[in-house]
């Protein structure tokens, strides 16, 4: 296989994961010009995120792509310094991955700046050196690096950006920040990341272990349930941004919002016992709560 098909093939694995995503990425519905940027914002992504996670693609096609040396192809703040490197080149350059060459016209086209996605970089090095958050106010300042950014980045893209649909927006990304982590609490303890704020797992006494079981505990429950709600109220505050905007753009957030509602409905009906496996909403749930969403608009 050559060089370039095995770039390509990288780049298609990193761009398939959206297909499982709780939201929406780039539906049919939309301009196609818009499709193609809100995939490459994507890419960019879900790209750093598995750099973080340490999910990258087997056989080390992502790290060579970076230029990074087979010997440190492992490290993860290698790999993240690399990717911020290459970052710099989409906006003055031409950068070596093919998911930031897709990115660069994208950048260029919707004159986006370098700090939504250096925010993201930053987040996914703090997973490297950060693996417990002490409260919930030190949550909230992990997810406007690791959320937020996306949704500034949409607004960004679809030309409709003002402080107060960001504001919203950061809301709405928070939230779905919060409600994946809840889904992923089993596997995050995996990776040593506990992402529930100690404060909150000590008022509903629960222990790390208690997180390690195959079966959550009736305070496991009531600690998710309290997370689980938090998550809601940010979604209603943001949900107004749906109103806000027209047209197919109203139907693309009106999607990011009821994805946020179906999974927390979704984790409510699993008895908040996330322990098992991410509780994931159907497709049926997913388009009810997008009408719901869309009549109240928001």
């Amino acid at each position: 296989m050559t060089p370039t098909a095995t770039a390509r093939e990288a780049e298609r694995a990193t761009l398939d994961k959206a297909a499982g995503e709780n939201f929406p990425v780039a539906p049919f519905f939309l301009p196609r010009a818009w499709r193609d940027d809100l995939m490459a914002v994507y890419g960019y992504a879900r790209l750093v995120d598995d750099i973080g996670d340490g999910d990258l693609a087997p056989g080390g096609t992502d790290a060579r792509l970076l230029g990074v040396p087979p010997g440190e192809a492992g490290d993860r703040l290698v790999l993240l310094d690399a990717f911020e490197a290459d970052l710099r080149r989409v906006f003055d350059g031409t950068p070596r991955h093919p998911l930031l060459r897709r990115l660069q016209p994208t950048v260029r086209r919707c004159g986006l700046t370098p700090e939504p996605f250096l925010g993201l970089i930053a987040a996914n090095r703090q997973d490297q050196l950060v693996s417990r958050y002490e409260t919930y106010d030190d949550l909230l300042a992990y997810c406007e690096l690791s959320a937020n950014p996306v949704g500034r980045l949409v607004l960004a893209v679809t030309g409709t950006s003002t402080p107060e649909r960001i504001r919203r927006s950061d809301a709405i990304c928070t939230a779905l920040q919060i409600v994946e982590h809840l889904q992923d609490v089993k596997e995050d303890l995996g990776r040593d990341r506990i992402y529930l704020p100690a404060e909150d797992m000590k008022r509903f006494h629960v222990q790390e272990a208690d997180l390690a079981t195959s079966t959550a505990g009736a305070s496991v429950r009531a600690l998710v349930a309290f997370e689980a709600q938090r998550a809601r109220d940010l979604l209603n505050e943001g949900a107004p941004l749906v109103g806000s905007v027209h047209g197919r753009l109203k139907l693309l957030l009106a999607g990011f919002v009821a994805g946020g509602r179906a999974a927390i409905d979704a984790i409510a009906a699993a008895e908040y016992d996330v322990l098992p496996g991410p509780p994931k909403p159907g497709k049926v749930q997913l388009l009810r709560e997008v009408g719901v969403t869309l009549r109240g608009e928001g």
